[in-house]
């Protein structure tokens, strides 16, 4: 999985700040007293499966949708209940919305204003800006769809807006298509340090865009942070699943950094203060499980390892997954590893090898956070 670890540095000051905000649609909850800011110049993403609220939020920013509680301003201007058409904003939705009786070039003027000629310089510019140059009097038809989402993000950016939203704009390309326009999007934003608010279902999208996360479900807000403290430092155990994947032992405290696991001692550097017979759950990523070449002494003084039995290996593109079966821990486990790792340790099917759990990468979520 790619995953932005050197981040982008953006300004500090909040552009955008959301303040107890709350949405119901009869008696459905779509939102539940969220607060959230935005900084100036910061891409971030409202990552969630569908029904979460994050597209009700974007909406609501957007105007589209009104509060039933709550606030929103933007550089401490309350635009809660303004007219989408005064807010200062450009938009781009999954289906492109383009007008398919105009011309490119007619598309993305829409909404400026002035002489015709400055108008068609701005086209010209923007055109120019997301690579599309020459194409103005072709029609959304004659475009593809990737052709398509950028004369749409375009004609967003044609009025020079303070905030840029982006609804689930790659959801309906291919995926090559989508992985290259990520990176445009991306290197756009930057260059022109727009504020830029994204929704998306898609855990890569947000890993490899978003200077933060916001992870929603049902109507709340789990975590917001970083990519990496996303993915590395789930705080909940929802953010766990739904972003990358996860491995998954139950476990019950014993004592200080000490859990029982089935017919074994485990330990992990970042037990909670918990009382002990605390049923648990441990998580791990499939990339921070070790697996050795060879069984031998060492091995028996360090902690967390054991004997795991080999039942699947996948190849994944640029890594392979293996599936293993732990007897002593009653666990099964995915290791994740690269093809020098594979050539290195050389699992077979029915093999029985070593594997160890980092103390250091074990997390400890209470059983309770499963129900």
């Amino acid at each position: 999985m790619n995953r932005n670890i050197e981040l982008p540095l953006v300004a500090s000051t909040d552009y955008l700040t959301i303040e107890g905000l709350a949405k119901r649609f009869g008696a459905f909850v779509a939102l539940k007293q969220i607060s959230l800011s935005v900084k100036k110049g910061e891409l971030l993403c409202l990552l969630g499966p569908s029904g979460c609220g994050k597209t009700t939020l974007l909406r609501m920013i957007a105007g589209l949708e009104f509060a039933d509680a709550g606030a929103i301003t933007v550089e401490g201007k309350d635009i809660t209940r303004l007219p989408a058409a005064k807010r200062d904003y450009g938009i781009v939705f999954q289906s492109y919305a383009l007008f398919p009786n105009l011309n490119v070039a007619d598309n993305i003027a829409y909404g400026l204003k002035g002489r015709n000629s400055d108008k068609a310089a701005r086209v010209t510019s923007l055109l120019e800006l997301i690579g599309l140059a020459g194409i103005e009097n072709k029609y959304p038809a004659q475009l593809s769809g990737g052709q398509q989402q950028r004369v749409a993000l375009a004609r967003a950016l044609a009025t020079s807006p303070g905030l840029l939203l982006l609804d689930e704009p790659l959801s309906a390309l291919d995926a090559r298509v989508r992985e290259h326009l990520r990176r445009e999007i991306r290197s756009l934003q930057q260059r022109l340090g727009i504020t830029t608010i994204l929704v998306t279902h898609d855990q890569d999208e947000a890993l490899t865009m978003a200077d933060r996360i916001v992870v929603m479900n049902h109507g709340v807000i789990e975590q917001v942070g970083t990519p990496e403290e996303i993915y590395s430092h789930p705080q909940s155990r929802f953010v766990a699943e739904f972003v990358g994947k996860s491995n998954w032992i139950k476990a019950r405290v014993s004592g200080n950094q000490c859990l029982s696991v089935a017919d074994a001692e485990l330990y992990a550097l970042h037990l909670p203060p918990l009382p002990p017979g605390q049923e648990v759950e441990l998580f791990i990523r499939p990339e921070a499980v070790r697996l050795h070449a060879t069984w031998d002494a060492a091995l028996l003084r360090e902690p967390n390892t054991a004997l795991a039995d080999v039942s699947k290996i996948e190849l994944l593109g640029s890594f392979y997954r293996i599936s293993l079966h732990v007897p002593v821990w009653n666990s099964d486990l995915m290791v994740d590893l690269s093809r020098d790792q594979l050539a290195l340790y050389q699992p077979s099917l029915a093999q029985r090898i070593p594997v160890s759990l980092p103390h250091d990468q074990l997390r400890v979520f209470c059983s309770k956070d499963a129900e």
